[in-house]
């Protein structure tokens, strides 16, 4: 980062002590939301680092969330750094509701902007998911069980295909999941990422540059998601749907297959980096939802 930024940040703590004193409930939102961003950064960095070891025959296969989040529970402080990423994801989807519903970030309503919140309302409803997931990791660490998110995405699957009309549901769901995952890598090369951060130019710079590898990256690892879910609706099997890490596991069985499941590691951990810059350096004005 650059060393004019360096000022920024004293600027940005004291103004936050100020706002605790003058405006204590404000204050704690955005301190709830920047927590947001470092665990959802946190997770992605995870599934990231050992989906590349996965890559480099380092380690036995890639993991999902709830994979990667379990090896972290064998750390001296890991259980603790766990308990604290769930509360964080369930800080960074309230503060996707803000976003979503009461429009802190002043989108607006032109359909581009209506269409942008009613994706962060969707990203809010997976990251109270993803901390569901952590914290039942944490019980299941508890009882001395195994989690694995592969069996309890095949177990949801199921459960859709039961329902009438599942498979529908099961592949209307897999078209979502795989729609995101190429607006993704649109965004890789349409966006600009940076334009709403606080930071000078050559940091706003290379920040942008990480965000596109990210964002591609990440699109690269979630299409395979949508694809299986949607194989699986098409011939009504559960156990054709696979989470994050059976997807990445699938990407690296396809030619070429190593190299592509190396750049959706490096493309995740990205993700995951920017979305901790991006928690320290964009704006966060959660008072604007009283406005609203």
């Amino acid at each position: 980062m650059a060393v004019q930024d360096l000022p920024d940040r004293s600027l940005r703590l004291r103004a936050l002590r100020r706002r605790l004193a003058r405006a204590p409930w404000t204050a704690l939102i955005e301190i709830a939301a920047r927590g947001g961003y470092l665990a959802r950064g946190a997770v992605h960095v995870s599934v990231g680092v050992i989906a590349l070891l996965a890559a480099l025959d380092l380690a036995p296969r890639a993991e999902g969330v709830v994979g990667a989040l379990e090896a972290w529970s064998r750390w001296p402080a890991g259980l603790l750094l766990m308990w604290l990423i769930g509360v964080g994801l369930y800080g960074f989807a309230g503060w996707r509701a803000l976003q979503a519903v009461f429009d802190v970030d002043r989108q607006g309503r032109a359909p581009r902007a209506v269409m942008a919140r009613l994706g962060q309302a969707i990203s809010g409803g997976a990251y109270v998911a993803m901390g569901l997931s952590v914290f039942g990791l944490l019980d299941a660490l508890e009882d001395l069980g195994e989690a694995d998110d592969r069996e309890a995405t095949r177990e949801a699957v199921a459960a859709a295909l039961d329902l009438p009309f599942g498979s529908w549901l099961v592949i209307a769901a897999g078209v979502f999941i795989a729609g995101a995952a190429l607006a993704s890598m649109a965004r890789a090369g349409l966006d600009h990422f940076t334009r709403h951060l606080g930071c000078e130019q050559e940091t706003r710079t290379w920040l942008g540059t990480l965000a596109r590898v990210g964002y591609l990256g990440r699109g690269l690892a979630l299409l395979p998601v949508g694809l299986l879910v949607i194989s699986a609706g098409l011939g009504a099997r559960a156990s054709k749907a696979e989470g994050l890490g059976g997807a990445l596991d699938a990407l690296e069985r396809q030619p070429a297959g190593p190299a592509a499941l190396g750049f959706a590691a490096v493309g995740l951990v990205a993700f995951g980096l920017f979305a901790v810059a991006e928690g320290w350096l964009r704006p966060v004005h959660p008072e604007r939802a009283l406005d609203s």
